[in-house]
């Protein structure tokens, strides 16, 4: 299943820019104070900038309004996440985050990634893009384990973790094993 393209026609998803940062820092900052997702710091977001892309609706005279940023992190040759993903509140539901979503699936086609990743607690959004619900418990990559280590909520993570295999990209061959996660005991 693809993602759908968004509802309107006015709207564009291109790579992140630095003029973007302050916009996807208040957008993250608004959904991570009512508990939605994680806060990202905005040097976080700098760092990673080229992870991220920017949903903007065009008006008439084709001036561009922000409204939505996702980011896809390459874990490893294998497996990326879909991170950063918000949408401003006027806007939802219109397809923004699908354009974002597909976005990121398009990047991951390019350099070869085969599978993406998720955490969220829109489990009925990232479903309706094609992805799946796992036991996080037993089915997560070790990268995803790595990444979950730097987390401040790791001893009590109560998002859900979905992943999709993206039809037509083969495993990458000659791939390196992952390091292994460094997870304490009794936690998976």
């Amino acid at each position: 299943m693809t993602a759908t393209p968004p509802a309107s026609a006015d709207l564009r998803v291109r790579p992140a820019r630095a003029g973007d940062v302050a916009a996807i820092f208040e957008n993250i900052g608004h959904w991570a104070a009512q508990g939605k997702m994680l806060v990202r710091p905005m040097q976080n977001i700098f760092e990673n900038l080229r992870d991220f892309y920017v949903a903007e609706e065009l008006d008439e005279e084709g001036r561009a309004t922000f409204v939505g940023n996702g980011a896809l992190h390459i874990l490893w040759g294998d497996i990326a996440e879909v991170r950063g993903l918000a949408v401003v509140p006027h806007v939802q539901s219109l397809g923004v985050g699908r354009a974002l979503v597909a976005a990121c699936e398009a990047e991951a086609r390019r350099v070869g990634i085969p599978t993406l990743f998720a955490w969220t607690y829109s489990v009925a959004f990232f479903e309706k893009c094609g992805f799946t619900l796992i036991d996080k418990s037993r089915e997560l990559h070790p990268r995803v384990w790595s990444e979950c280590l730097r987390c401040p909520f790791f001893g009590g993570c109560n998002e859900n973790g979905l992943i999709k295999r993206l039809d037509g990209v083969p495993m990458p061959q000659n791939l390196p094993e992952p390091p292994p996660a460094q997870v304490p005991p009794g936690i998976r």
